[in-house]
């Protein structure tokens, strides 16, 4: 087993919660330096740890193998190209990019150095939507013909931080983890349609989206809002075999943000049941025992495709899809008409 250096751009929400713990879970990885400008913020959740002021003090680390771009969005393409040029590989959070065109630049530098280049799409190996692929994987639901994919929340004042204020808003934000997902089910649309809004007052960007994704036979819905006080329904997925309705979020971020480590017997346990309603008889539903959620597993994958012993967990050919299919909801929300993707 070769030990893999980590480097990490960015310690706020993605590099605190989503990479530095599970970077120190995973034993072929060891987290050797953070790029930040607070290292009094860095230290209190990593003492001890290496602080650098810029990006190009840490891709000159030779004992940097891999590096994590967790920097704001606008920096995720020129971060990613001068890791990967520096000779590293790079993982970047959602989203990938800003635009398709710096998404398949990103991809052509990859190709170029020889490195592995991946997006940490996480929520695949969430709880309810690794139920859903085997529910689908058994046949229960059939041909799906209405899939229905929600992220709502209750945040009714929007805060003053830039993520509220990015362009495209909670489309760029939220929209790169459902679309991910739907693609994962059904590959790319035919079409995208999108509506987003500014719904909140004094919101500074979209706050909002219905976006649905056109297949033949198939539609799938996308939908955030932040002006939901019942936030309950994640996921309404209605097929040729019957129907499944699921409440509830996976728990594995809201277990980290209030202190707690990956790990342990209850980890990614989603105490929210699901119901299937079988098509052949509408009046009974059944309860769908939920799979167990596991982020780990995309590092570790990650781990062992650098070591030779697997493949990119997320390829950034599908990264790129992702963000085609995010830029088209963007024009068809400007332009008020369905975007073709064929």
């Amino acid at each position: 087993m070769r030990e893999i250096g980590v480097g990490l751009i960015g310690y706020g929400l993605a590099g605190r919660v989503f990479h530095a713990p599970f970077v120190a879970l995973t034993p072929e990885l060891a987290l050797r330096a953070v790029v930040s400008r607070d290292v009094a913020k860095v230290h209190a959740g990593l003492p001890g740890m290496a602080v650098v002021p810029d990006v190009a003090t840490l891709l000159a680390r030779p004992d940097v193998d891999l590096v994590i771009v967790a920097s704001p969005d606008e920096f995720h393409a020129e971060h990613a190209i001068a890791a990967l040029q520096a000779g590293k590989h790079v993982v970047v959070d959602k989203p990938f990019a800003t635009s398709a065109a710096d998404a398949r630049a990103m991809a052509e530098a990859a190709n170029a150095g020889g490195k592995m280049l991946t997006a940490f799409q996480n929520r695949r190996w969430d709880a309810d939507f690794l139920t859903l692929r085997r529910l689908i994987g058994e046949g229960r639901l059939g041909e799906i013909v209405h899939f229905e994919s929600h992220f709502d929340r209750w945040r009714p004042v929007p805060a003053d931080v830039w993520k509220e204020a990015r362009a495209g808003g909670s489309w760029l934000d939220l929209g790169p983890h459902l679309v991910d997902q739907a693609l994962c089910l059904f590959g790319r649309p035919d079409a995208v349609t999108a509506d987003l809004a500014a719904l909140r007052p004094g919101a500074p960007a979209p706050d909002w989206f219905h976006v649905v994704l056109h297949y033949p036979g198939r539609r799938a819905v996308l939908r955030s809002s932040k002006m939901a006080a019942d936030h309950s329904l994640r996921f309404a997925v209605h097929g040729t075999g019957g129907s499944w309705i699921k409440p509830g979020i996976d728990p594995q971020e809201p277990a980290i943000l209030a202190g707690g480590a990956p790990g342990g017997p209850d980890w990614g346990l989603d105490p929210v049941i699901g119901h299937f309603t079988d098509g052949a008889d509408p009046s009974q539903s059944a309860p769908v025992p939920n799979e167990r959620g596991d982020y780990r597993l995309f590092w570790q994958a990650l781990a062992d495709a650098l070591n030779g012993k697997g493949d990119n967990p997320v390829p950034a050919e599908q990264a790129i899809a992702v963000m085609e299919v995010l830029e088209a909801g963007m024009a068809s929300a400007e332009q008020g008409r369905r975007i073709s993707l064929s």
